[in-house]
């Protein structure tokens, strides 16, 4: 269980996919990791801060996704760490040797849309606190009924609270699916059940 003062460091991202807590002080970092924790084909996320090459122990800092087609590590292009010939060279030759291929994202990459805005408006309620009772009502209609769009979802969730906010923290939590690439969040955005 991570500490309560790494859950509050603002430079520490943590989701349900990360193993540990990663290190992500460039903005366009943490959007990545924000959009990496809310893809469905992302299984996890973690660190590897150093990495051995030969005798040479290196910094490595690397984040690496694993989704469904292969292991990967995240090369922000505009918060790339600067580093000399020699230790980008042995941090190539690191990845290499943990079978890591790179995902290259530039900024633009990073900040097209629908998915820029929709991954943070949904990531705006990963802290929303979602009640037993609620948390059961979406998942048995979503498992019952399977992928249908929030317009339908949210009007059969029986409950005096509005059901949206619950539905974006499940999401957040690697409960449910949500499709953020083909539009704008809305009535007509697909929900599903992870399980």
């Amino acid at each position: 269980m991570l500490s309560t003062q790494a859950a509050h460091r603002a430079d520490l991202f943590i989701s349900a996919k990360t193993s540990t807590a990663i290190p992500a002080r460039h903005p366009l970092v943490r959007d990545a990791l924000v959009q990496a924790s809310l893809d469905p084909q992302v299984r996890l996320l973690e660190f590897v801060p150093t990495a051995a090459v030969g005798t040479a122990q290196i910094a490595l800092k690397a984040v690496v996704i694993v989704r469904d087609d292969g292991r990967f590590y995240l090369d922000v292009v505009e918060a790339r760490p600067v580093r000399d010939v020699e230790a980008e060279g042995l941090a190539l030759i690191a990845l290499d040797h943990l079978g890591l291929a790179p995902l290259a994202l530039t900024g633009g990459d990073i900040k097209r849309e629908p998915r820029f805005a929709n991954a943070r408006a949904v990531w705006a309620y990963r802290l929303h606190p979602v009640g037993i009772a609620m948390r059961f009502r979406i998942l048995t209609v979503l498992q019952e009924d399977g992928p249908m769009a929030l317009g339908c979802l949210l009007p059969r969730i029986c409950a005096a609270r509005d059901p949206a906010p619950a539905v974006m923290a499940l999401a957040c939590s690697d409960l449910i699916e949500l499709d953020l690439v083909s539009q704008p969040l809305g009535p007509l955005t697909i929900a599903r059940s992870r399980a």
